[in-house]
């Protein structure tokens, strides 16, 4: 699949998410929408406006939204729940741990405004720990999509699976990357473009960072780089995460998150098991974020396609000095 980052098209994920509300609201009945006092900014206001009798506007209080679509699953609805990821899941967590997750109970939860992308609210609502503190609880899928496109898609898709979801979803608009044809199937990583020298894994927008540091390597100094788009945090594809590391023999890992346990903590915990290679991982380097313009935060804190052009410089480096 050739992709093209179109500068002129741009939509954030939260928007994706919000579609999908409405296309599934449309479709089922029984899907049913709870909102921490944030309709707008989390997109579930196109939900709410269509279908009012489903919408529940709970109030600034997240831990008894997480409780109450525990009780609506077990009456058969399918709720999504929706708030800032500062807050859901750093707000409920232990509801969702042993309400929703430890219940298996058939609940979505859609956080946005993660990442530093968030910009001026500062670091009190820029969430940079959720995948970690996340993926750690049984039963439950984490899903990052990279785009408003393949959001819509992930949405919809959760709404098919019996259990507990995680979705992930930023503010800012981002470059549409994937198109409406593309396949999204939960615990599958989608191929973006083939490569031989390093294999670079990257979830949500930030994608479009690996996009351009590929095309860089190419030009600059004819590494031909494998971008994975990992949307799928858990269930780890270990399969094709596998066979990239033996293919390239390095891993370059980019998100917009923790370095700790988030993608590239997972990625590390299968290829250090079952094949280790050479890896460098581009993220939040254990900070705290701050106010400022999504841009000058990513370049403060190296999430740039700069920055993993040296990591895989470095990687590659690495690879050639073990053959």
């Amino acid at each position: 699949m050739k992709i093209v980052i179109k500068r002129t098209k741009q939509k954030a994920t939260r928007d994706g998410y919000g579609e999908g509300l409405l296309e599934l609201g449309r479709k089922n009945e029984k899907i049913v929408v709870l909102c921490a006092d944030l309709k707008s900014s989390t997109r579930c206001s196109y939900f709410a406006k269509e279908f009012p009798e489903r919408f529940v506007q709970v109030g600034v209080a997240e831990q008894n939204m997480a409780s109450l679509a525990v009780g609506m699953a077990q009456e058969g609805y399918i709720p999504f729940i929706s708030s800032f990821a500062v807050f859901s899941p750093g707000r409920n967590w232990e509801q969702i741990r042993s309400s929703i997750c430890y219940s298996k109970a058939n609940v979505k939860i859609a956080s946005s405004h993660a990442g530093v992308s968030t910009g001026a609210d500062g670091a009190t609502h820029q969430a940079l720990e959720d995948i970690a503190i996340v993926r750690v609880i049984p039963n439950i899928i984490v899903l990052v999509p990279c785009d408003a496109v393949e959001a819509k898609k992930a949405t919809i898709a959760s709404a098919d699976v019996l259990g507990p979801v995680y979705i992930r979803l930023a503010r800012e608009e981002t470059s549409i990357i994937t198109g409406d044809r593309d396949k999204f199937e939960i615990g599958k990583v989608k191929i973006v473009e083939r490569g031989s020298d390093v294999s670079i894994i990257s979830c949500g927008p930030v994608l479009s960072c690996a996009i351009e540091a590929r095309n860089i390597l190419k030009r600059a100094y004819k590494i031909k780089a494998e971008i994975i788009n990992c949307h799928t945090i858990k269930p780890i594809d270990e399969k094709s995460i596998i066979f990239s590391a033996k293919k390239t023999g390095c891993v370059v890992t980019v998100e917009e998150h923790q370095i700790s346990g988030g993608l590239g903590g997972a990625v590390a915990e299968v290829l250090s098991e079952k094949y280790p290679v050479p890896m460098k991982f581009v993220g939040m380097p254990d900070s705290f974020g701050e106010s400022g313009k999504p841009c000058e935060l990513f370049e403060k804190y190296g999430i740039t396609s700069g920055k993993i052009v040296q990591s895989c410089v470095a990687v590659v480096a690495k690879k050639r000095s073990l053959e």
